[in-house]
Parts: structure tokens; C-alpha cells; sequence
């Protein structure tokens, strides 16, 4: 039987049947203005967690992970920059060791370098050595109003597709995560409602869990 890794997430763990089988590659689509990156905080606690970040310096990473009240861990958080992420990246994650995570904040830099074949070998080698390693990578995809033209690619190459919606009518902010792809289990058929504030919980508010 594949070993699960917990996510962190409760909820989101009773529901996958322990967690995400270990080796996996995770594409968590999200809104740009949502609060998705509360996943990718409480996602540290779990384990070891190399975070590469492709936007943001590696001062605002660590510094918004120490201002969420919610337990998080102490990542190594490693910003790319440059005319080649591709090629830094695969030197980071080459080195990733035994049941880590590994998250790509946003994943949309690289799948927008040319050409599309070099965004491929990098997949391939990201999935081959997260297996090897039965490590969890989180690949954080900005759903918004460009989407790079690999993102079919990458969610091709997942195993699990984590798509949160964030709905601003009727005056209040919902958020509903649905899985429509898992590969190596059952996904949930039914969307679970968040309440992404300070720390990832569920809304109970009409829904029951």
C-alpha cells in the first residue's frame, strides 16, 4: 500500500484518506487575490519543506509565514531570479532529500520559458526524483487572468489537481476546494467550503463536512 503525507489540512486529509500518496506532484490552481498561500503555510508543519520562490523575495516569504498565527514550520525558502529559473531550480530540487515537501510559489514563471520542451525535461526530472525521494511537491498556479499556454502540461504531468474557487458575491467571500484529479486514490465527488482567514478551516457555517 503507497504511504500517505498528511497535508496539514484536517478536513482535507479525512477526506483523501489519510493525505496525498507519497511521490506525488500537486498542482494547487488558485486565484492570484485568494488566500491559497494559507495551504502552502500550514503545508510547512508537516515535514521538511524546500519553498522556491519564483516571485516573491526570500525576505516577504519568510516573513508572511512568521505573520500567520496558524502553526506552520521553518521552511529553506530559496527566491530564483534570472535569466535561467529553470536551470536553478532543477539544481534545488535535484538536491531534496528523503520525505520532503517541495513547493513552487508560482509555478507560472517556468512554465513560461522557451522553449516548451525545456519546461518538459523539467517535469519529467521533478516527478522522477519527488518518487525516488517519496516527497510531496506543491506546484502553486495562478489561475488568473493569464494563464501561461504549458499550464495544460503541467496539470497533465500532476497527480492531483487541488482547484480553489473563490466566489466575491452576495457581499462575502467564499472559498470552495474541489479535487478533480487524484491519481492513486478517491477523490472527494463533493467541494469542500473553506474559511480561509486566519488559518485553513471548515465552513460550517451552511455546509457540513
Amino acid at each position: 500500500m503507497v504511504s500517505r503525507l498528511e497535508t496539514g489540512i484536517e478536513v482535507l486529509d479525512r477526506k483523501l484518506e489519510g493525505g496525498i500518496p507519497a511521490g506525488s506532484l500537486v498542482v494547487l490552481s488558485a486565484q492570484p487575490a485568494s488566500q491559497a498561500e494559507l495551504f502552502l503555510y500550514e503545508l510547512t508543519a508537516t515535514r521538511g519543506t524546500l519553498w522556491l520562490s519564483l516571485n516573491r523575495t526570500k525576505n516577504a516569504v519568510t516573513d508572511s509565514i512568521a505573520a500567520t498565527p496558524t502553526e506552520t514550520g521553518d521552511p529553506t525558502v530559496r527566491h530564483i531570479s534570472g535569466e535561467a529559473p529553470l536551470d536553478s531550480a532543477g539544481k534545488l530540487v535535484s538536491a531534496l532529500p528523503e520525505t520532503s515537501n517541495l513547493i513552487v510559489d508560482p509555478v507560472d514563471v517556468l512554465e513560461s520559458q522557451e522553449p516548451p520542451s525545456r519546461f518538459r525535461n523539467f517535469m519529467n526530472n521533478l516527478q522522477e526524483h519527488i518518487d525516488d525521494t517519496n516527497s510531496l511537491a506543491i506546484l502553486h498556479s495562478l489561475d488568473g487572468r493569464s494563464v501561461p499556454p504549458l499550464r495544460d502540461t503541467t496539470e497533465h504531468f500532476a497527480d492531483v489537481v487541488f482547484h480553489l474557487e473563490t466566489d466575491l458575491s452576495n457581499d462575502e467571500v467564499e472559498n470552495r476546494l474541489s479535487v478533480p484529479k487524484f491519481r492513486g486514490g478517491r477523490a472527494p465527488l463533493e467541494t469542500i467550503k473553506l474559511d480561509l482567514v486566519e488559518e485553513v478551516e471548515v465552513d460550517t457555517t451552511r455546509d457540513i463536512a
